[in-house]
């Protein structure tokens, strides 16, 4: 196998080993692992070489049958601790397959080297370059822990290495942004064609990852776009952006969308507010790390715009256009030529039309404003908390997942309430309020014709008909109501559609559906 792999080589111009080692010549530090994890440990190896340490690692390419010569012999004579790393956990064993291998095949070594071993990227978990240097940093321990584990925290068994703060890597050049958007919005479509359209149209390297929940549509997305002048070897979501976007304002509220935003980064936000107005709205958490950090805030109302122009929620041409404008990752002229021929190869099928409503939309992605942030702000102090009677469950873990904050949670929180076999409360749907559309239908009880045809037609139930007697109306002070039509038996009583509006996605099947023809109205 060594022989072909050496062919390999040849033709393909990369050098491929059983065992390939990479690193410090006179590495006294070292870690043996395979698979996808290893671009990452490469980075991590030149951040910690460029800064005055020496350390090294083997990438297993032929795992069986495991060659003990070819890995003695790729192992330089310096070394004199190793980490072993495998992405398992095998219950009853005295530890992983590839650690035990490694193990032995240095058993009969005279002066060998001391070996420990950890778990890495369990339950899905990326691995980071920040994880792959507290590995090294437990290597330079006096006593280094033994059978640890990497991007967990470990409060129940105590195997988790100490977390190491997430370092901007990826070499000279490289750019890195996040994109928050709504599911069904266009925002992962048009970040697909803006890497297509810088690939296309420049020597940069190009990658994009995009998560998106398991909703049908209006669920949460997050694109991760990379662009670089060296060849990308980031296998992990990016964790430091030089810019993020953010397409929902009520994301402000909900997630930690400024999270890993680098010093002297830039901010795009969607919003319907301006100035006093988006400020009053802004978390102070948020506001906060603008100033501390010299963050450059642009704001855009491509809500407005969209509806303006005729493209209803469609909102992901303007702020692809006001990405290109802000970043200048590639010179805006080529941008907007590009993104044009885009949309006739995306939307020519659907008219002439509909195309002439996206080339306005590329033209008026340039009507973002730069929004001052005020460097008193690097002091504010949290925003009060809410009072909130939820149960210690979905406080302490379902609203942390909903909230993206899932892979932070500690084993605690999961053996606290009897979850760590997989099983789940029920009824915590009733927590997950959004509120996430910025526009909502509202009732026009004059043209209501009590059909209850939009409660029918509405995808996520948040169109609610009520019929309330003379002393149930009275304990709502302002709520609106007709007199109830039929049947007999209800005659007197008060007929209600309260929409709720921290459920609606803005869908508008209600007001498609109504035969009063009612209008959508901001709530």
């Amino acid at each position: 196998v060594e022989k072909y792999l050496g062919e390999i080589s040849k033709i393909t111009g990369r050098e491929y080993h059983l065992f390939s080692y990479y690193g410090a010549k006179d590495a006294d530090r070292m870690i043996i692992l395979m698979g996808s994890a290893t671009d990452a440990a490469r980075e991590a190896i030149d951040y910690l070489n460029a800064n005055g340490q020496k350390v090294g690692m083997i990438s297993v390419h032929l795992y069986r049958p495991f060659s003990v010569k070819h890995l003695l012999a790729s192992v330089p004579k310096t070394v004199k601790r190793i980490a072993v790393l495998d992405r398992t956990k095998e219950p009853g064993a005295n530890g992983e397959p590839l650690y035990l291998d490694v193990k032995d095949a240095f058993f009969d070594v005279e002066d060998r080297p001391l070996i420990v071993g950890g778990r890495y990227g369990l339950g899905s978990h990326d691995t980071t370059p920040a994880q792959i240097i507290s590995v090294f940093n437990n290597l330079a321990m006096p006593e280094p822990k033994n059978h640890f584990t990497v991007g967990i925290v470990d409060d129940v068994t105590y195997t988790s290495l100490p977390a190491v703060e997430e370092i901007a890597l990826g070499g000279a050049g490289m750019f890195q942004a996040k994109f928050y958007g709504l599911g069904a919005d266009g925002t992962v479509g048009a970040n697909k064609n803006s890497v297509k359209i810088i690939g296309d149209n420049t020597d940069k390297y190009c990658q994009a990852y995009f998560s998106y929940d398991s909703k049908k549509s209006g669920g949460f997305t997050c694109s991760h776009l990379r662009f670089g002048d060296t060849p990308i070897r980031s296998t992990y979501l990016v964790t430091t952006p030089n810019f993020v976007a953010c397409h929902v304002q009520a994301y402000l509220h909900m997630y930690d969308v400024t999270r890993g935003l680098q010093k002297n980064g830039t901010f795009l936000l969607n919003t319907i507010f301006e100035g006093e107005e988006l400020a009053k709205f802004m978390p102070n958490k948020v506001k906060r790390y603008f100033a501390q950090n010299n963050i450059t805030v642009y704001t855009i109302n491509a809500t407005k715009i969209a509806q303006e122009i005729g493209l209803g929620n469609r909102t992901n041409t303007i702020l692809q256009s006001a990405f290109f404008r802000i970043t200048g990752v590639i010179p805006v002229d080529l941008a907007v030529e590009q993104m044009k021929k885009f949309i006739v190869k995306s939307y020519g099928s659907k008219g002439e039309d509909v195309v002439n409503k996206n080339y306005a939309a590329v033209d008026r992605g340039g009507e973002y404003k730069q929004f001052a942030v005020d460097p008193a702000w690097a002091n504010l102090p949290d925003d009060a908390e809410k009072a909130d009677n939820a149960p210690a469950f979905v406080k302490e873990v379902v609203r942390p997942i909903n909230a993206q904050a899932g892979d932070l949670l500690p084993v605690s929180a999961f053996t606290k309430f009897g979850t760590a076999d997989g099983s789940w409360e029920v009824g915590t749907a009733a927590y997950e309020k959004r509120g996430v559309e910025a526009f909502v239908p509202a009732w026009n009880k004059e043209n209501c014709i009590q059909c209850n045809q939009c409660a029918y037609i509405c995808p996520h139930a948040a169109i609610r008909p009520f019929v309330l007697t003379d002393d149930e109306l009275a304990k709502f002070d302002g709520l609106e109501s007709i007199e109830m039509k039929a049947p007999a038996t209800m005659k007197g009583m008060h007929f209600v559609i309260e929409p709720s509006v921290l459920d609606c996605l803005g869908c508008g099947n209600c007001a498609d559906i109504c035969p009063g023809n009612p209008k959508l109205g901001k709530a």
